[in-house]
C-alpha cells in the first residue's frame, strides 16, 4: 500500500467528507455524492478520482449508473501500523496501573 497517496486523498476536508457519506450509506451514485457537497459535479468526480487511486473506494457498474462503495481496508491497515502499535502500550499501562493499584489496596489494613 502507497501511505503517501493514502494520506494525500485524506488530506483533503471534501474527500473526508465523501468517505463519510459512504460510511453513512454504502453504494451511492456521484449525483447523490454530490449532494453532500457544495462544489461542482467535475470537482466531485476528481474527488473521487482521487480516492479511487488510493484504494479508498471502489466503484460498480449497474448499467449506466456508477455506484461507489467505500473500502475501509487501507484504513485499517494504516491503523494497524499507525496507531494500533501505540494503542498496546497503552492498554498494557492501564493493566499494570490496575494491577499496582489492586495489589497496593489489598496490602492495606
Amino acid at each position: 500500500m502507497d501511505t503517501d497517496t493514502l494520506f494525500k486523498a485524506l488530506a483533503h476536508q471534501s474527500r473526508r467528507k465523501l468517505l463519510d457519506a459512504l460510511c453513512e450509506r454504502n453504494g451511492q451514485t456521484l449525483g447523490e455524492l454530490c449532494e453532500h457537497l457544495s462544489t461542482s459535479r467535475q470537482a466531485v468526480m476528481k474527488h473521487l478520482a482521487i480516492l479511487e487511486d488510493a484504494n479508498l473506494v471502489t466503484v460498480k457498474w449497474e448499467g449506466r449508473e456508477k455506484f461507489h462503495f467505500l473500502n475501509p481496508a487501507p484504513i485499517q491497515e494504516t491503523y494497524g501500523r499507525w496507531v494500533d502499535k501505540f494503542q498496546r502500550h497503552r492498554v498494557q499501562a492501564l493493566d499494570s496501573l490496575k494491577r499496582n493499584l489492586e495489589a497496593e489496596k489489598g496490602a492495606l489494613p
